[in-house]
């Protein structure tokens, strides 16, 4: 009874803003939304997933992880938006328009919006298929191209805009530095959003700034980092938990040591964007009954994650 007192005690100190002296949470928690499961080596295990490489990318930067489940109502999505500090859309092979993890995206997407609006900070960040689904949301439209990019690290050609970016303002710059001249991006997607069909686009052109572009290999120029204007909304169309946290041979994973610098960054960045924000559970229990810490990864070899949460 003691310990449960002082642990919900120790729970409203540390989260609870006006509680505590901290202009920042010191206790942020991300949401990373589950996808459905098609891969023929995964669908034994579970009807959706989360692969491990995006839960450990942020609890490395010192945070906590939460997954968000498809197929909820908008009451039930509203409680979890006020109980985290942010969230993660990764990567995968779910159609952007039609599926459940589209739907749920623009759910968080739209509440998001409403909130920073009214002056409640919730970043949001998309990882290759988040960054597609991004663009989609924002521009009301699937502008999406067929593009040669499946395993192929890549330096990023980056704009002038990126070096005073939120994204890589804090970068050293020796690490800036070899963004542009090393191979520090895995790329491993089908689709990306041509820069022609982003400048073409006005709700894109006013929401976003471009911070790198990249070339398929037919020559295909393709926005592969972006960041918002105003609202804390970032995307990458690479995948910089991989240069971490996946070592699959013959894969074009980067693990260099300024990769794995940028991965960090890159990681550090989004938790502290989260930390902007005090949206906290009611209770201790509550917050402890939705953590990722109640599933246990499994080890799959013959998948392209090798370590994987299923739901």
């Amino acid at each position: 009874m003691v310990q449960t007192v002082l642990g919900q005690l120790l729970f409203a100190c540390c989260v609870l803003p006006g509680l505590h002296s901290f202009d920042r949470n010191q206790r942020p928690i991300i949401g990373i939304l589950v996808q459905e499961t098609f891969d023929p080596n995964l669908l034994p295990y579970g009807k959706y997933y989360i692969a491990a490489p995006y839960v450990k990318y942020l609890e490395s930067a010192g945070c906590r992880v939460v997954p968000v489940r498809l197929n909820l109502t908008n009451d039930e999505y509203e409680k979890i938006f006020s109980s985290i500090n942010g969230i993660l859309f990764p990567g995968g092979s779910s159609d952007v328009k039609t599926s459940a993890f589209a739907k749920a995206a623009k759910t968080f997407y739209n509440l998001a919006l409403k909130a920073f609006d009214a002056g409640d900070y919730f970043p949001i960040w998309g990882t290759c298929l988040g960054m597609q689904l991004l663009t989609v949301l924002t521009a009301g439209k699937n502008l999406l191209i067929n593009t040669d990019t499946e395993n192929i690290a890549l330096p990023l050609n980056l704009t002038h805009a990126a070096e005073s970016s939120k994204m890589f303002q804090k970068f050293p710059p020796d690490v800036f530095g070899a963004l542009s001249h090393e191979a520090l991006t895995g790329n491993f997607h089908h689709f990306s959003l041509s820069v022609k069909d982003f400048l073409q686009n006005e709700e894109l052109r006013k929401f976003y700034s471009i911070l790198s572009t990249n070339y398929d290999r037919k020559g295909v120029q393709f926005v592969s980092t972006m960041e918002g204007f105003q609202y804390p909304f970032y995307g990458v169309q690479w995948h910089p938990e991989v240069n971490r946290f996946q070592w699959q041979q013959h894969v074009a994973f980067p693990h260099s040591p300024n990769a794995v610098q940028v991965s960090y960054l890159l990681s550090d960045f989004f938790v502290n964007e989260a930390r902007k924000n005090f949206h906290h559970f009611s209770n201790l229990k509550e917050e402890e009954a939705a953590l990722i810490y109640n599933y246990s990864p499994r080890y799959v070899p013959t998948s392209g994650y090798i370590q994987v949460y299923f739901f």
